[in-house]
């Protein structure tokens, strides 16, 4: 099964996926910050109400009091002084660097709009990756952990000693397959977070519910002599 075909399956059994709430890169930046340790539901309350109270522009970020920034970002979860700090960072940054645009990034060459956007908090090569794919600057198998724990469980990659490593191991099992529709690769995302949150979880996963488990190497390798039956 190729990844078109894992991604079709999905599609078939989950629906059609969601579209991200944002495809700016300052919004996706603050997206990732505004959140900690809390489901989508949660983290999109707090998006939204700092989006409504304080406004998604780093001059209204910059200038809004620490104590309500702080005040929303406790409905995203813990930590909040230090997130709330963050926003202002992210906001100072944009300024600073950037002029308050960040669009000015998604015209760069793939490693340099890494670059530019890593020097943002929490930003490392995966979120990175998914602003510029969201943003349609550049056609990128984006993944987060639940994505690669799905895509390593199919027998795409290796797992390797460190998270970057099988990161990088995925992809690359994938390059041949990427291509540039950002759509799909959207939906692949998506799609791929979801199965891994619902069916494919790191502890006790779903297999026997699995639309693509006839050709999983994991669920094959755990339910081999039942595998026929199931």
């Amino acid at each position: 099964m190729n990844l078109s075909q894992v991604i079709s399956a999905l599609k078939k059994h989950y629906g059609q996926p969601d579209r991200p709430l944002k495809s700016d890169p300052f919004s996706l930046i603050i997206w990732e910050n505004i959140g900690y340790l809390v489901d989508d539901d949660r983290r999109e309350l707090a998006f939204e109400e700092l989006e409504r109270t304080t406004g998604l522009e780093p001059t209204a970020i910059l200038a809004a009091p620490l104590a309500e920034l702080t005040r929303i970002a406790k409905i995203g979860g813990i930590h909040e002084g230090l997130r709330a700090q963050r926003l202002k960072e992210i906001a100072h940054i944009a300024l600073n660097e950037f002029d308050g645009d960040l669009s000015s990034i998604l015209k760069l060459p793939r490693l340099k709009a890494f670059k530019a956007l890593k020097q943002f908090p929490s930003i490392g090569d995966p979120g990175a990756e998914k602003i510029l794919l969201f943003a349609g600057a550049h056609s990128i198998l984006a993944l987060e952990s639940n994505g690669m724990r799905v895509l390593l469980r199919l027998g795409f990659g290796e797992e390797k000693k460190s998270y970057k490593a099988s990161y990088k191991s995925v992809q690359a099992s994938l390059e041949n397959q990427i291509g540039d529709d950002h759509e799909f690769l959207i939906a692949a995302h998506q799609l791929l977070r979801q199965h891994g949150q619902e069916l494919c979880k790191r502890n006790n996963p779903r297999c026997v519910e699995c639309p693509v488990r006839r050709t999983c190497e994991y669920f094959l390798r755990t339910f081999k002599s039942t595998s026929n039956d199931v």
